[in-house]
């Protein structure tokens, strides 16, 4: 009774490790959110969400990695087929224009860690899919602090009051 309980347990551990793989996916991004004023904060946020379907199904029950500009993070599946990313950017590093976030599975995953431990090219790895993600810059503030602004002009408007009180009293 003992074996075959062993074998049992042991096949649904080995059904379960050896999971399935994507096979044609199709994604299409839903939202994307990145953060507009930079001006108190010092991380910009991402986020995006987006909806993976697999032909065989795969989506449904296998565990997502994304790799943003050489860096890796799990996924956050938010419902059956959808997705979410989120990820922040200091703000001096991060720049206008596309960002690309490329999903893998847990195989490209491996591949990807791999690359990464030995020194190999990363990008010549194959996404399952790709999302871009829109930022548009956020504002850093003015060009002149107004804390600055109004103390420049305190000091002029002083000027001007001393040197018309002397001009007056001379």
């Amino acid at each position: 009774m003992s074996k075959l309980l062993f074998v049992c347990a042991f096949s649904a551990i080995v059904s379960l490790s050896l999971g399935l793989s994507c096979t044609s996916p199709t994604v299409e991004s839903d939202v994307s959110f990145t953060t507009q004023d930079a001006t108190i904060v010092s991380q910009i946020a991402f986020i995006t969400e987006f909806t993976l379907k697999c032909s065989n199904k795969a989506s449904e029950t296998s565990p997502l990695f994304a790799e943003i500009d050489g860096k890796l993070q799990p996924v956050s599946r938010i419902g059956t087929d959808r997705f979410q990313v989120s990820w922040t950017e200091e703000t001096k590093r991060a720049h206008r224009g596309e960002y690309i976030v490329r999903l893998f599975d847990e195989e490209g995953f491996a591949a990807v860690r791999k690359a990464q431990r030995s020194g190999a090219d990363v990008d010549s790895i194959a996404p399952l899919a790709e999302v871009p993600v829109k930022h548009a810059g956020a504002f850093n503030g003015p060009f002149v602090n107004s804390e600055i602004l109004a103390a420049g002009l305190s000091i002029l408007v002083a000027y001007f009051a001393f040197s018309t009180k002397n001009k007056l009293l001379s």
